[in-house]
């Protein structure tokens, strides 16, 4: 089979190389998939640039945590799939329900890595995908979607019609969200340095844009303009968490997700004064993520794909989700 892999020691997504790896059988519990189609998160930079939590890669690996496939084989004792289900990958594969469960991610370099022909997932960190998703769309589930679906519907303050919900940027996490918030009902501001993509967001059903380079204190106009937002899907971090805890209304909620932005971190004192709190999220679970394509088909949700490169294409695909142009989700497709 062909698969796409890191090297040991990678520094970044330049030394991504194809490769021709042994078939793959599965075992006791596992099952084999065929990915049709994957799609890039910005974790996958962090591993390929050897900065993510584990460090640099110490072996070569098969990169990305998303994509879905077909079943090709499953193992003894599995029950729950079988050849031809249409299924994708879990991002943790031990995370079934319940509290958070820290263990074996998919494409961290140390668990599977989907970006490849052929890979086997315990059944346990499979998931049927959405029945009116493409492939490509069904790719952009495991972390985004399920990302997004965590920050809205989980924890003690879930939205709902009538919410007003902050989504930062263009990315994938914060495009679906504000698609699952407007779906439920909720009233979406979006923020970003650009009008061109703004004009997409809003023509995607936001209901407000601010352009953050022509309005710099953004947080503090959220609140005065619009009432302040219920909900901030925070992918900025703490860069941009002063602002996201600005803009809060009261007893909002601060989803924080994101390490893009550095800076100094606020001082908290300011949610006492509100109401307010700062819920930590880290993906989700296998049970959030069915819940999530049970909403996606109810609704008919199209995940938003901003470019498609073919399996050959990886290095494209990854330099185009990189760079300046890059809208929603940038995904592969098996030629």
């Amino acid at each position: 089979m062909r698969a796409w892999q890191l090297p040991a020691g990678s520094t970044g997504f330049d030394k991504l190389y194809q490769d021709t790896l042994p078939d793959l059988t599965p075992g006791p519990g596992e099952v084999l998939i065929a990915p049709r189609a994957w799609s890039i998160n910005y974790r996958d930079f962090a591993v390929a640039a050897g900065k993510y939590f584990g460090g640099a890669l110490t072996e070569p690996a098969v990169p990305l945590s998303d994509g879905a496939g077909e079943v090709l084989a499953v193992g003894e004792g599995v029950t729950d799939f079988a050849p031809g289900d249409r299924v994708q990958g879990s991002f943790f594969l031990d995370w079934a329900d319940g509290p958070q469960v820290m263990g074996r991610a998919l494409g961290d370099g140390k668990a599977p890595g989907m970006l490849a022909e052929q890979v086997v997932l315990p059944a346990q960190g499979v998931v049927k995908v959405a029945d009116s998703l493409s492939w490509a769309e069904a790719a952009c589930m495991p972390c985004a979607g399920v990302t997004a679906w965590n920050a809205l519907f989980e924890g003690g303050r879930p939205i709902g019609k009538g919410s007003r919900v902050l989504v930062l940027g263009s990315g994938g996490v914060s495009l679906i969200a504000l698609q699952l918030a407007k779906a439920a009902g909720a009233e979406v501001i979006a923020t970003s340095s650009s009008d061109e993509k703004l004009a997409r967001v809003l023509a995607m059903g936001a209901a407000h844009g601010v352009n953050y380079k022509a309005v710099p204190d953004w947080g503090a106009h959220v609140a005065r303009e619009f009432g302040g937002a219920h909900k901030v899907v925070e992918v900025g971090g703490v860069g941009t968490l002063q602002q996201s805890m600005n803009a809060l209304a009261s007893e909002g909620e601060i989803a924080l997700i994101g390490v893009l932005a550095d800076g100094d971190p606020p001082h908290p004192r300011q949610l006492m004064m509100m109401g307010g709190s700062i819920r930590g999220i880290f993906v989700g679970s296998v049970a959030m993520a069915k819940k999530l394509n049970k909403f996606v088909d109810a609704h008919q949700i199209k995940p938003p794909i901003g470019a498609t490169f073919g399996f050959d294409e990886a290095p494209a695909a990854y330099a185009h989700a990189w760079g300046p142009d890059s809208f929603g989700k940038t995904v592969i497709v098996r030629d």
